[in-house]
């Protein structure tokens, strides 16, 4: 089937005078889970990042570190694999025509991807819709969040984005991530898998001026409950029009989420401030609202979590696949009220799929659940009014000492990121070193960072802040991540031990808080490596799950639990 694909592709690239053509993960919006996934169209990749080059002759697929081995297994038969931090494609690809479309790159990609070394050529049709174009199901309509879950009005975040206009002395910004529409209006929607983000971009004026870019159908509900007017309502196909009609000389635009289309109708007539969106500053400070309403969204899916966890430990595991188990733990969700849907598919490995950072099991790789292995299940939930994503390493049977050790390295780096003196360590760069240490004395590595942003009832992955090697932005009071190191032995096993964390201010020092409520797997823990700072930790958190969620359970569970302690 990509064979074919590939090859109907090719047959286009005469009618274009191209030698290639460039296919990235993202839809127009820019959304990390689309309703549309073209690369995996052309290339059969399923991973949640990536871009594809098809040429006359070769194929390309660009990753990062947490999917190569995941990518030569799903495309390594008609692509290369490249591991995009390593080899740009201009690095490889030279003095050759390449096909794009410009609604789902960004100027500052074609430049990272591209350089000097290749021509680029428009196309203003998308080539891989010609040839395959996936059934989207008709959306909802957008909706309105409470004032008071949102913690403040949209009104107060507009003046808000004013007063930062007025300072960078231009007269409109262009929010073009979906996601920053959404936290600036209040509103979210049903457009995209694993996340309430509605599809839609936002014009706000210095003074006045306040265009919402979608369809004036999905956005009846908001003009109904009179946040807009219909006339603040345009269509996408108005989009050009609306750009002549403004007054003004200067256009913020955000160079990580605005299209090379858009950017150049706006280009058209007005003078560019090329600078990142400041939504994604102010939504990555959560207020205490948002925070009140995560902490009592985790505490609902550590219910789950916790009962699921108990259920595997103890169901005869002859008859379990991987897939039965990332099931059974949705049915553990759906049992609460307030649950929606997972705010990503979830990763339910085990044995050496483990190994693969982000894998997702399918009818060709599940495998049966071992007693011997150990387990690893990376998952996550959209609560009305909350986001989770956990991870836990689970064993069923006594493991070889090799295995502890490493298991307890890991833990060893995930209690150093929750205990970090925030004042001293204050970018995720400097955190993120400190998760790492006790691997590297051993040589040890993992290709993925120790964290990333997490927005409220929104994406389980958000910017600017995140704990990796070469992040340095400022870990400030309200912004929540995740604490997740981990090890992964190709062909064997993957170890990852993931909680989410707020930064809460006590005593004029700032601090990791744990949001995550869930058991961690004592079973695999060589405690003679553990100081006593780090066993204490263990018993506070274990007692602080027990104290939040032990009402919930039944009296097996609340047993085994407090054995834990």
């Amino acid at each position: 089937m990509i064979t074919k694909r590939i090859k109907q592709l090719r047959n286009k690239f005469n009618q274009f005078d191209i030698d290639g053509y460039i296919i990235p993960k993202n839809d127009e919006f820019f959304s990390e889970y689309a309703a549309i996934n073209r690369l995996k169209i052309i290339s059969n990749f399923s991973g949640s990042a990536g871009l594809a080059i098809v040429l006359r002759k070769n194929n390309y697929l660009f990753v990062d570190g947490r999917y190569t081995i995941q990518a030569q297994q799903q495309s390594g038969k008609q692509f290369k694999i490249i591991e995009i931090h390593k080899f740009l494609p201009h690095k490889i690809i030279k003095n050759l025509t390449l096909g794009f479309d410009p609604s789902l790159l960004t100027r500052k990609q074609l430049n990272a991807y591209c350089g000097n070394s290749l021509t680029l050529k428009q196309i203003d049709k998308n080539l891989i819709d010609e040839i395959y174009k996936e059934k989207i199901s008709k959306t909802k309509t957008f909706y309105s969040l409470n004032n008071k879950v949102a913690g403040e009005t949209f009104k107060s975040k507009i003046n808000r984005i004013r007063n930062i206009l007025k300072s960078n002395k231009a007269d409109y910004l262009f929010i073009s991530a979906p996601e920053n529409v959404a936290w600036v209006l209040n509103i979210r929607g049903s457009d995209n898998p694993n996340s309430p983000i509605p599809n839609c971009r936002l014009i706000i004026g210095k003074d006045k001026g306040l265009f919402l870019i979608t369809q004036k159908e999905k956005a009846s509900k908001i003009i109904k409950n009179k946040k807009l007017s219909k006339k603040q309502i345009i269509s996408s196909e108005k989009f050009e029009d609306l750009i002549k009609k403004l007054k003004g000389n200067k256009f913020i635009i955000d160079p990580l989420s605005c299209s090379v289309i858009n950017e150049n109708i706006i280009k058209s007539k007005f003078q560019i401030i090329n600078i990142d969106d400041p939504c994604y500053k102010l939504k990555s400070i959560k207020n205490s609202s948002e925070i009140k309403h995560m902490i009592n969204a985790h505490i609902e899916d550590g219910v789950a979590l916790t009962k699921f966890i108990y259920w595997i430990k103890n169901i005869n595991k002859k008859k379990i696949t991987e897939i039965d188990s990332q099931n059974k733990l949705e049915k553990f969700r759906q049992l609460n009220k307030n649950y929606l849907f997972p705010s990503f598919n979830t990763i339910a490995g085990t044995g050496p799929n483990a190994a693969l950072p982000h894998y997702i099991a399918s009818k060709k790789s599940n495998k049966t659940i071992k007693k011997s292995d150990i387990f690893l299940c990376d998952s996550g939930g959209q609560y009305k009014f909350g986001t989770t994503d956990v991870t836990r390493t689970i064993c069923f049977s006594k493991q070889k000492n090799s295995i502890k050790d490493i298991f307890t390295k890991v833990l060893k780096g995930h209690i150093a990121v929750a205990t970090t003196n925030l004042k001293k360590f204050n970018t995720g760069k400097k955190v993120d070193a400190r998760a790492r240490q006790f691997l590297k004395k051993d040589g040890l590595d993992y290709a993925h960072g120790t964290g990333h942003g997490v927005g409220f009832f929104s994406n389980v992955h958000e910017g600017p802040q995140s704990i990796t090697k070469i992040n340095t932005v400022k870990l400030e009071k309200g912004m929540i991540v995740s604490n997740e190191p981990g090890y992964y032995k190709k062909g064997h096993y993957g170890i990852r031990i993931e909680n989410l964390v707020y930064i809460k201010k006590i005593n004029k020092k700032l601090q990791f808080e744990n949001l995550t409520l869930a058991p961690i797997e004592k079973d695999l823990i060589n405690f003679n490596l553990l100081t006593n700072r780090e066993k204490n930790y263990l018993f506070e958190y274990h007692l602080d799950v027990y104290s939040k969620i032990s009402k919930f359970l039944n009296n097996n569970e609340r047993k085994w639990l407090a054995s834990l302690i």
